[in-house]
């Protein structure tokens, strides 16, 4: 969906909605997927709508961005590199310090459980603070 499809006070789910609907095909079907098994593992998880049109989900802190190529969803998780991933969900981006992705293509599963406890965990690191210690004068 273009930014012209978008009608101003739409919420973000609305627009992720329209996105969904808009797609037509497997990616559509995995994007609305993806922020199901989301929504599950974080029922107070936020949606927003950032950079022309990019679905996001966050919760103290941005947890993951829904983006749709012609032959993948890409699932990139803000702080991914510091996420332990046991069941090695994430297959993209692993060279950065930062990020790291997920990319499903037509025909892919993901493991809807291990999905769950990487959103669950990327939510407990957003909500850890890192406080600075004052000095003493």
């Amino acid at each position: 969906m273009s930014k012209a499809n978008a009608v101003a006070g739409d919420s973000a789910a609305q627009l992720i909605d329209k996105r969904i609907a808009d797609l037509d095909d497997w990616r559509g079907a995995a994007l609305a997927r993806v922020r199901e098994l989301i929504h599950a593992a974080d029922p107070h998880v936020v949606e927003e709508w950032k950079w022309r049109g990019t679905p996001v989900w966050s919760h103290d802190g941005i947890i993951c961005t829904g983006e749709t190529y012609k032959a993948k969803v890409k699932l990139t998780f803000a702080k991914g590199a510091a996420l332990a991933d046991p069941d090695k969900l994430f297959n993209a981006s692993l060279d950065g310090n930062v990020r790291r992705a997920i990319d499903i293509a037509e025909g892919d599963a993901l493991d809807a459980t291990a999905f769950k406890t990487l959103v669950r965990a990327a939510v407990a690191l957003n909500g850890t603070k890192k406080t600075r210690s004052k000095k003493s004068t």
